[in-house]
């Protein structure tokens, strides 16, 4: 399967805010997106799933739920994403996972060779740098980490998808995309833009070569 090299983490403080961002990202021409909303009200979370599910659908997008496997099951979403304290990937996979995208989280090498070994569809590496997005945030890599990371990886002949996360910003993609990594997720970055159209434009071209949609 061809992953999109672009991940939209969608944000919000509300559901509403959250379906805003979505359709927003996707109007704009981004065709994954990562649902992560980590509070929300009693009975909320469905409601909101089953609505972002759709706008994906109606686009061809792919779906993922951060976190919430039986829920990205029962309302029959791509896949959904793991953080390092998550229910465990082996675990996720057998009730949940056999056709599902499972993605992970990693910080360190470390992490990212448990994944695989795991059976993670792509793994989510980071941060990059400092980002406001996301509380708890694990020590931040840089290029520097990237690069030797991936330079280990390779040496290794692991080619699962890595996604470059946290606080990246437009000028950064050239130089995270040198060090092998397979794309980006981003949130901020693609949120706060006033016109996201052309920023994904813009993002594909650099992270595919074209100015398509992407994947």
């Amino acid at each position: 399967m061809s992953y999109s090299r672009l991940q939209y983490i969608s944000s919000g403080a509300t559901a509403n805010e959250q379906l805003m961002n979505i359709q927003a990202a996707i109007d704009g021409g981004c065709n994954w997106v990562q649902l992560r909303y980590k509070t929300p009200q009693q009975g909320e979370m469905k409601i909101l799933a089953e609505t972002a599910k759709d706008i994906c659908k109606s686009y061809k997008a792919t779906f993922i739920i951060n976190d919430f496997p039986d829920m990205a099951a029962l309302i029959d979403a791509d896949g959904f994403h793991l953080g390092l304290q998550d229910m465990e990937v082996r675990l996720a996979r057998e009730l949940y996972g056999k056709d599902k995208i499972i993605g992970g989280t990693a910080n360190t090498l470390e992490d990212v060779l448990q994944r695989v070994e795991e059976g993670c569809d792509y793994i989510g590496l980071g941060p990059f740098r400092f980002t406001t997005t996301k509380e708890k945030l694990s020590p931040v890599l840089g290029l520097e980490g990237y690069d030797a990371i991936m330079n280990d990886l390779d040496k290794r002949g692991i080619r699962t998808p890595i996604y470059a996360i946290g606080g990246i910003g437009i000028d950064d993609i050239a130089s995270l995309m040198n060090t092998g990594v397979y794309g980006i997720a981003a949130s901020g970055m693609i949120t706060r833009h006033s016109n996201k159209k052309y920023l994904i434009e813009e993002l594909n071209t650099l992270l595919n070569g074209k100015p398509d949609y992407c994947g």
